[in-house]
Parts: C-alpha cells; sequence; structure tokens
C-alpha cells in the first residue's frame, strides 16, 4: 500500500543517506550479478544521463524487469490473508492499530530474486482478480493506469464479507543517482474498517537498487513510512533502514507506535522486513514475535484466462513479453515490449497534444484529507449495503471473475429484476398461425365512396384501453365507418391487422370466408365494385381500386 506524503523523512538511523552507495554487499535473494553484455547496455544508457535525471521516459533493457504489470505488482500488499481479515474484528483499538501495523510490514518480502521492475503500464491499462479465502468468502482487486506521464497507477479492494475496502493510488518517480536507481513512491492507500468507521492512511518506502554501474547489483527499502488512523488518534512511524558506509545491515527496520497527538510511545518495533520482526511493549517492556517472513506463504492473487481478457488487460497486454522474459530471450523480450509501447505512442498521436485522458473505471477524488488519492473507482459501492449487495456492485464494474462464472450472477440478477408489463390482449382474438402471418405490413388500400355494408358484424371486437392499463399500440391507421365515410373511434390493433389484411386479399388473396377474391373489374365512372371487405361482400361507387 502506498503514500508518500509530507511525513515522509529520509533515514534517521543509517550512518548515511539513501542516495549514498553501500561499501559492499550481501548474498542472498536481494542480489544479482549483471553479465559483461548487460552491463554494457545498462552503461551505455547510463552515459546519457546525470545524477538526478529522472528515468519515466527511458527504456530500461528487459533483463531487470519483473515478468508483470505495476497493476499486478500491487497486489503483493494484500497477499497474507492471515494478517488482513482478523483486523476489523478486534474489539480493542490500541490492538486493533497492532494489527493493522503487522499487516503492513507482511507484504513487503514478496519480490523475485535479484533486483526486479515491473513493467510500466500503459495509459488504460487495466488489471483486474479475486482471492479465494479458507472460509468460503472471497475479494476483489480492480486497477488502471489514470495516468502515464507522470505514471499514476490507481487501485481498489474490497472483501465484502470482511468489511475491509482499499483505495490506493500509486505514483512512482525513478530517478538516477549515479551507481544506484531511486524509486521513489509517492501517493497514498486508504483502508477502511466498514463496521467501525475507521480509516487507515498508508505511506511506502523508497525502493533503491545499487551497483548498477560497478558490483553486485542489490535491492534495497529505504526512508520514512507511516500508518495512520485518524479515528483512533495512533500512528507508527516505520524506518527502512539501509546499510551504511561504515556498520549496519540490510533489509534492518525500526520505528514505533504512538499516540499522534502526544507523542506518547506505545510500542517499539524493530527486525528485518525479510526476516523476522518484533515488537515491544514500553509499558511492560515485554518483547514478542509481530511476523515472520521466513516461514510465511503469500496467497497469490487470481485472474480470468487471458482468452477472456480485453487487449488492454496486463496479462494478456504483456503475455509475449512475459514469456520472453521468462525463458531469459532478452530479444524477443525487447521486441514485444517495443511493440507495446509503439502502439502507445500511436494511440497518443491520434488522441491529439491537448487531449485530456478520462479513465474509464476510476473519477477524481473528492476534496478533503483523501485528495491524494488523486482517483477512486467510478462505481458507486455502498459501504453500508450487505455484502451481497456489495459483491454485485463490484462485479458490475469490469469482468473480474471467469465468464461463466460471470455470465450465472448476470443470469440470476437479471431473473430478479421487474419485466415490463404488455398490453392486454383480446380474449377473443383468434391467434394466428405462422403460416398465415403477413410476411410484412402492406399499407391498407385508401378507398372512396359509399359503402352500402355499414354495420358490423355481430361478434366484432373494439379494442378500448381499460381503466389503470396502458392503452394497446395502434398501427395509426384509421379505421372508417361505412355510413359516415369518418373515422370510427377504433383503430385496430397490431394483433389485429393481419386479420384485417387477409379479408382485403392483401395477406394471402383470399376472402374472409376462404374463398378467392376476383380480380378488378375495368373502372368507369359511377359503376359500382363489390369486393370482399373485412366483414363481407361490400359495394363501392366512385371508388379508386
Amino acid at each position: 500500500m502506498v503514500l508518500s506524503n509530507p511525513l515522509r523523512k529520509n533515514s534517521l538511523a543509517s550512518n548515511r543517506s539513501s542516495a549514498e552507495e553501500p561499501r559492499d554487499s550481501d548474498n542472498g535473494d536481494d542480489v544479482e550479478v549483471v553479465s559483461g553484455e548487460n552491463s554494457s547496455v545498462i552503461s551505455h544508457i547510463i552515459s546519457q544521463l546525470r545524477p538526478g535525471a529522472d528515468l519515466s521516459r527511458i527504456t530500461l533493457p528487459t533483463f531487470i524487469l519483473e515478468p508483470k504489470s505495476m497493476l499486478e505488482r500491487i497486489t503483493n500488499f494484500m497477499a497474507h490473508p492471515e494478517t488482513l481479515l482478523p483486523m476489523p474484528t478486534i474489539d480493542d483499538p490500541v490492538q486493533r492499530f497492532v494489527a493493522v501495523t503487522k499487516f503492513y510490514l507482511s507484504g513487503w518480502h514478496i519480490k523475485p530474486p535479484g533486483v526486479k521492475k515491473p513493467l510500466n503500464p500503459i495509459l488504460g491499462e487495466t488489471f483486474t482478480g479475486w482471492w479465494d479465502y479458507p472460509d468460503g468468502t472471497r475479494a476483489y482487486y480492480v486497477a488502471e493506469q489514470t495516468c502515464h506521464h507522470p505514471p499514476k497507477s490507481s487501485y481498489f479492494f474490497m472483501a465484502p464479507e470482511h468489511k475491509i475496502r482499499i483505495d490506493g493510488t500509486l505514483k512512482p518517480r525513478s530517478k538516477f543517482l549515479g551507481n544506484s536507481v531511486g524509486s521513489f513512491m509517492e501517493g497514498i492507500a486508504v483502508m477502511r474498517f466498514l463496521n467501525r468507521g475507521e480509516r487507515y492512511f498508508v505511506t511506502q518506502p523508497n525502493m533503491y537498487a545499487r551497483g548498477i554501474l560497478f558490483g553486485k547489483m542489490k535491492y534495497e527499502l529505504g526512508d520514512q513510512a507511516v500508518v495512520r488512523c485518524p479515528e483512533t488518534g495512533l500512528e507508527a512511524d516505520i524506518e527502512f533502514k539501509t546499510k551504511g558506509w561504515v556498520g549496519g545491515t540490510y533489509n534492518a527496520i525500526g520505528g514505533c507506535i504512538k499516540e499522534t497527538k502526544s507523542g506518547k510511545q506505545l510500542y517499539e518495533l524493530s527486525g528485518f522486513w525479510h526476516g523476522e520482526m518484533y515488537i515491544k511493549d514500553l509499558s511492560t517492556g515485554k518483547k514478542e514475535l509481530l511476523f515472520d517472513a521466513t516461514s510465511a506463504k503469500p496467497t497469490a492473487i487470481k485472474a480470468r484466462p487471458l482468452n477472456e481478457q480485453g487487449p488492454h488487460e496486463s496479462q494478456r497486454l504483456w503475455d509475449p513479453t512475459t514469456r520472453a522474459i521468462k525463458k531469459a530471450d532478452q530479444k524477443t523480450a525487447t521486441d514485444e515490449k517495443t511493440k507495446v509501447e509503439d502502439e502507445q505512442r500511436r494511440e497518443a498521436a491520434e488522441r491529439g497534444e491537448g487531449h485530456v485522458w478520462q479513465p474509464k473505471l476510476f473519477k477524481a477524488a473528492p476534496a478533503g484529507d483523501e485528495e491524494q488519492l488523486d482517483w477512486i473507482i467510478s462505481a458507486q459501492i455502498d459501504n453500508d449495503a450487505p455484502p451481497e449487495k456489495q459483491t454485485e456492485q463490484i462485479l458490475a464494474i469490469a469482468p473480474i471473475l471467469p465468464s461463466q462464472e460471470m455470465s450465472n450472477r448476470q443470469h440470476s440478477q437479471k431473473q430478479t429484476q421487474p419485466q415490463p408489463q404488455q398490453p392486454p390482449q383480446p380474449q377473443s382474438q383468434p391467434q394466428m398461425q405462422p403460416s398465415q402471418q403477413p410476411q410484412q405490413e402492406q399499407p391498407v388500400p385508401r378507398t372512396t365512396g359509399t359503402a352500402q355494408q355499414s354495420q358490423p358484424a355481430p361478434n366484432t371486437t373494439y379494442m378500448f384501453p381499460q381503466q389503470g392499463q396502458p392503452a394497446p399500440r395502434t398501427t395509426g391507421i384509421p379505421q372508417h365507418d361505412g355510413a359516415t365515410h369518418q373515422p370510427s373511434q377504433t383503430q385496430a390493433t397490431a394483433s389485429s391487422l393481419p386479420q384485417a389484411l387477409s379479408g382485403m386479399s392483401i395477406a394471402d388473396g383470399k376472402g374472409a370466408n376462404g374463398t378467392a377474391q376476383q380480380p378488378p373489374k375495368k373502372w368507369r365512372p359511377n359503376m359500382p365494385i363489390e369486393r370482399m371487405g373485412t366483414y363481407g361482400p361490400e359495394t363501392y361507387t366512385d371508388a379508386e381500386t
């Protein structure tokens, strides 16, 4: 989880600043030996830079890249459900804050061997996934790259049954520092316990790759991070220590939990973020193990299969690149990565220079103490709703679960939605058989003159809307009264039109009684014309035929 704010400070306990270089390095998963060929590539890139230069627009070689996007890398911080899920159930506010601190420290050991940097997401890239927990519940994750220059990765996490929600935006800034590269992690994350009405603002330490020009490459976390809860008035001030020129060690942490207003320290923190971490109660002097990263087993996020993902979803977008990275095929990895980056440039050129990008899944954060989030999920998630309702709202944001399960959920939701009321149908109207249906509605011939038969058949049914019911849909073709030559008050419904057309020899060439109609005679002025109408034989004078 992520934030760098005015509270961030440089490491105080170390004998040097984080930007300085170590004199030696330890062996282990945080160390990587760069081959001569790869070292030449790095040297060529760095020869064009000066200390302090911004690396956000520099294309880095693929051999230092982790085979996953930053949007997916963020999920490392939610990968220990054994520390995550119990937090909202703890009644004592101080012990609840201690549990939050434990959760925060539990994710830093999750990283690939050596010194690796995740892939920079392209603008509009998204990643979604979920966790299945041992108690049968689930948590959901949605992330999007909301800005490219400067890079901003916005994310949303929620475990509805456990009343936990996290909103965050990560804003890394990379700089060249001589024999090091520093990634300064700005941004903010806000974790909420919905059953407690509490918020926990979290910052993140900076990350350093040491020895990129000479010596062994070494990964370090450095500087200050903060966990703060304004509702309880508690704060954890945590220092990620970097190794000094003289003495010191790698991967050490130190810090305290204190009251924000008074500054009174309650607990002391110590240990190693990649190993055992301890907490000491300053009121009793008792020290105990807080978290052991050496035996912890993270729970990785699950994602939909690649064939169900869109072209801008992380795993599908970077799949050719990541497969090549895993095979150590640097040429293919570079070629595939270049294709993605070139396509991003082409899309940017099409949008134009003055175009303001609007994220698909996130919206601007409201003003206030959470303003540094920059972006929050755009969907309306009701924090007070039951878990089932919250799950429906989350799944409506974007595809998260595999398609079959998603479609099943959508189908069940559709079944519970009220269906629109259909217009009433006449009970006395015979139902047309498929063979009797006209292929298309033909215009009813316009007639003039006097119809000799003015009364309808006794079984004629008029379609009037009943009180409280919508009027039946009409064809818009008026029915004429044979005696007055005026449009009647009754209009034919859509369902009665085929019968009317059949009687006029339009549908099947036969009259209403099934007999074939004679072809029209050559018309002369004042000559009576007899033809089969809707209700039987009708005679017309001066009719247009």
